[in-house]
């Protein structure tokens, strides 16, 4: 597994939770939506995602904190100092703004709900934990062995990526 140092949590192979559902400028709505909800901190808004994302994607404080920040100027947000720390509130332009664009707010909240199949969950993360140590084992210890047994090993995941690509073509 993976540290991710920003956040002080494990996760199943470099590069995994990252991928984004969004298209550019979709966030904002996700985002407003949560702060319709209720207050919340940009830390917050960060988990918030993860969550409704099952974990898969954890969006990263240099794309949330500059969204909120547009918010703000656009003044769909507003913010107020607590211990310290930002929170986040949105307006009454913002609660028009998501009524206004309710239709397309929906289509981003179903895209999100079906990028991730939740009913594939266990599987797929069984699935990533193996990636993971897979990769570990290559880039840790198959680096150093005779070149033909590398060369073999390069075979068996040349395989494997072959019959998972047809299973997908099914």
């Amino acid at each position: 597994m993976f540290r991710d140092h920003r956040f002080g949590r494990e996760r199943f192979f470099r590069g995994f939770g990252q991928e984004s559902p969004f298209n550019k400028g979709d966030l904002k709505y996700v985002i407003l939506d949560l702060l319709k909800d209720k207050p919340r901190y940009g830390y917050e808004v960060i988990r918030a995602l993860e969550q409704r994302s099952h974990g898969f994607y954890t969006p990263s404080p240099g794309v949330v904190y500059p969204t909120l920040q547009m918010l703000e100027e656009m003044g769909y947000a507003s913010t107020e100092e607590r211990d310290g720390k930002k929170i986040y509130t949105i307006t009454d332009e913002g609660r028009n703004f998501l009524t206004e664009q309710k239709e397309f707010t929906d289509k981003v909240k179903h895209h999100m709900r079906h990028h991730w199949n939740p009913e594939n969950i266990a599987v797929f993360t069984q699935m990533m934990r193996e990636f993971g140590e897979l990769a570990r084992v290559v880039h840790y210890e198959a680096r150093h062995i005779a070149p033909d047994k590398l060369q073999r090993i390069r075979q068996v995941v040349s395989l494997a990526s072959m019959e998972i690509k047809a299973i997908l073509e099914e």
